[in-house]
C-alpha cells in the first residue's frame, strides 16, 4: 500500500535530465525538517506544490526518503509559494526581483491574472507590452506541460515513464499517444512492447488493433534478432506473435502485408535446399538485418578468392601450443576453426552464448601475436567493443 504526501518544493538536489529522474527537497506541513523526495519528474519547479503517491525508505547515508510513484502538481497558494514559484526560473522573462514585484502587485491572484489577464502585468513597473505577452506564452507552455502529465496519469501511466515519454516528445506527447502508443515501444529507451501495449490498453486500443498486430510481430523479430538471429521463419513467427497477442491469424496476417508494404519487413521465399537447413521455405527480416546480409554477402564473396600473405606455420604444432597457454582443451569444431584461421581469407564463427567464441578469439589472437601478426579487433558497438577487450587483452573498437 502506497503512502501520500503533500508538500512544496523548496530546492532540487540533484536532476537527470535524460529520464527526469530528481531528488528534491519538499517542505511539508507539520514536519520541522524538508523531506528528501526521489523519483521521476517533469519539469519540477521550487515553490511547486506536489501532491504525491509512493513509499518511505531509510538510507544509510541519506536517511528518510520518500520514493514517488506517482504525483500531480498543484498550483501554490500562498504568497510566498507564488513568489517562490514565479521567480524560479520557470517563466522565461520572470526572474526574483520581477515575480517579488508581480506578486507584491497582485498578492494571492497571482497566478489567475498571469492566467486569465495577462495583458494587466503591464502594470507591474518594467513590463512592457512585449515582455507581457512573453511571459504569456512561457505560461502558456507550462500549462501544456501539465495538461500532458495529467493526461498521462489519468491513464495510469507511471511517472519514470511519463516523464520519459514527455522528454522524447515534448508537446507532440499527446498526439503520438492518441495516434499510436505503440512507437513508445521503438522511440523511447526504456518501453518495450509489453508496456507500450499495457498503455495503449488504458488509452482504448483493443486487442485486434492492426496498430497492435503490426508492434507485436516487430517485437517477435526484435527479440529474435535479439537472440542472434537476423531472419526467423514465417510460420514461428505467426505462432509466436498470435500467442502473444491473442488475436485472429487473418488480423496478424494483414498486419505483416502493412509491414511489408512499408518496407519495415522482407519476406523471402527460400530455395530448396536453403529451405530444408531453415525448416520452412519463407524467412522474414526485419528490413536492416535484410540489407546487413545482403550487403555483407557479397563482400565476403568477393574477399575469398583474394590472396592473402601466406604464413610458414606447423598448424599442427601450432594447435597443442595455444592450449598449453590458454590452459585449454578446445572442443573439435573450435580446433578446426582455429586451423582454419592460420589458411582462409575468410571465416566466419558463430554460436550462441556459452559456446567458446570468446576462447576461439583469444586463442587465435595468441598464435598471430606469436608470429607478429597485425589484428584488429571490432565490434557493433561501444559496450561491445569494451567487453571483447576486457576479455582479449587487445584494444578493440567500434
Amino acid at each position: 500500500m502506497m503512502d501520500n504526501l503533500q508538500g512544496q518544493v523548496e530546492r532540487i538536489t540533484y536532476n537527470i535530465e535524460e529520464n527526469g529522474y530528481s531528488v528534491i527537497k519538499v517542505k511539508v506541513r507539520g514536519r520541522r525538517d524538508l523531506v528528501t523526495v526521489e523519483g521521476n519528474f517533469v519539469s519540477v519547479t521550487p515553490g511547486e506544490e506536489l501532491r504525491m503517491e509512493g513509499t518511505w525508505s531509510y538510507h544509510s547515508q541519506y536517511g528518510e526518503q520518500f520514493k514517488v510513484e506517482r504525483y500531480e502538481t498543484v498550483a501554490p497558494a500562498t504568497v510566498e509559494g507564488i513568489r517562490k514559484y514565479l521567480g524560479s526560473g520557470l517563466i522565461k522573462g520572470i526572474g526574483p526581483v520581477m515575480a517579488g514585484r508581480i506578486v507584491k502587485r497582485f498578492g494571492e491572484q497571482t497566478l489567475t491574472v498571469i492566467d486569465e489577464q495577462p495583458e494587466r502585468l503591464r502594470e507591474i513597473d518594467g513590463i512592457g507590452g512585449y515582455r507581457a505577452e512573453q511571459i504569456r506564452k512561457a505560461w502558456d507552455d507550462q500549462k501544456e506541460v501539465r495538461d500532458v502529465m495529467v493526461f498521462l496519469r489519468g491513464h495510469e501511466i507511471s511517472a519514470s515513464y511519463a516523464a520519459r515519454i514527455f522528454k522524447h516528445y515534448g508537446k507532440e506527447s499527446l498526439r503520438v499517444l492518441n495516434d499510436n502508443p505503440y512507437r513508445l515501444a521503438m522511440d523511447v529507451s526504456g518501453i518495450g512492447f509489453v508496456s507500450a501495449d499495457k498503455i495503449a490498453r488504458n488509452l482504448g486500443f483493443s486487442l485486434d488493433s492492426p496498430l497492435r498486430a503490426e508492434a507485436g510481430a516487430l517485437y517477435v523479430l526484435q527479440q529474435a534478432a535479439d537472440n542472434g538471429h537476423v531472419c526467423a521463419p514465417y510460420e514461428w513467427l505467426m505462432g509466436q506473435s498470435l500467442e502473444l497477442l491473442e488475436i485472429p491469424r487473418t488480423v496478424l496476417e494483414e498486419a505483416l502485408v502493412r509491414l511489408l508494404g512499408d518496407q519495415r519487413i522482407v519476406i523471402q521465399d527460400l530455395p530448396s535446399d536453403a529451405a530444408a537447413d531453415f525448416g520452412e521455405d519463407r524467412a522474414v527480416y526485419l528490413r536492416p538485418f535484410h540489407l546487413a546480409e545482403t550487403l555483407v554477402a557479397p563482400r565476403l564473396r568477393r574477399l575469398l578468392p583474394a590472396s592473402r600473405l601466406q604464413r610458414k606455420l606447423d598448424r599442427d604444432k601450432a594447435l597443442p601450443w595455444v592450449q598449453e597457454k590458454l590452459s585449454v582443451k578446445l572442443a573439435p569444431l573450435q580446433a578446426e576453426a582455429v586451423r582454419r584461421s592460420l589458411t582462409d581469407k575468410v571465416l566466419v564463427i558463430t554460436g550462441g552464448p556459452g559456446t567458446g567464441k570468446t576462447t576461439l578469439i583469444r586463442a587465435i589472437l595468441l598464435l598471430y601475436r606469436q608470429w607478429n601478426g597485425r589484428v584488429c579487433l571490432a565490434a557493433p558497438t561501444g559496450r561491445a567493443a569494451k567487453r571483447l577487450s576486457e576479455a582479449t587483452g587487445h584494444a578493440a573498437s567500434t
